[in-house]
């Protein structure tokens, strides 16, 4: 009976926490497409592209980021590491975004708003 009790507390206190499904932000980034990226950006947005960084609205996060991609055709995006915070509130997202010319590394945070995540803060650096 202690080995079947034991046995349920190790898989319940090891079982990974709940991570958000990053399919259509990934999905996004491997086509560089801004408008829908811009679907899961919170209200406001710390944008970092390159050496320009700020905290942008929404909509002008999405125009920015827009210009990125379209000065730099994205050919893949792809998940390097992902986590989540100790409260398990925010979470993140490295990844190796490809371009026609150049490789950058991109960094997403992810908090809760309600029921779904969203993201606010996105850099991408060489």
């Amino acid at each position: 009976m202690k080995s079947l009790i034991f046995c349920m507390v190790f898989f319940i206190s090891s079982e990974p926490s709940v991570l958000p499904d990053m399919t259509g932000i990934t999905n996004a980034l491997k086509s560089g497409n801004a408008e829908v990226l811009s679907r899961y950006f919170d209200e406001s947005v710390e944008l970092a592209i390159l050496d320009d960084e700020d905290l942008y609205s929404k909509e002008e996060a999405k125009e920015l980021l827009s210009e990125f991609f379209s000065s730099h055709k994205v050919s893949t995006f792809s998940q390097v590491h992902k986590g989540t915070s100790k409260g398990e509130d925010s979470h993140y997202v490295i990844g190796d975004l490809d371009t026609a010319g150049e490789n950058y590394r991109v960094y997403l945070y992810l908090k809760v708003n309600g029921d779904q995540f969203v993201i606010q803060e996105l850099r991408i650096e060489e």
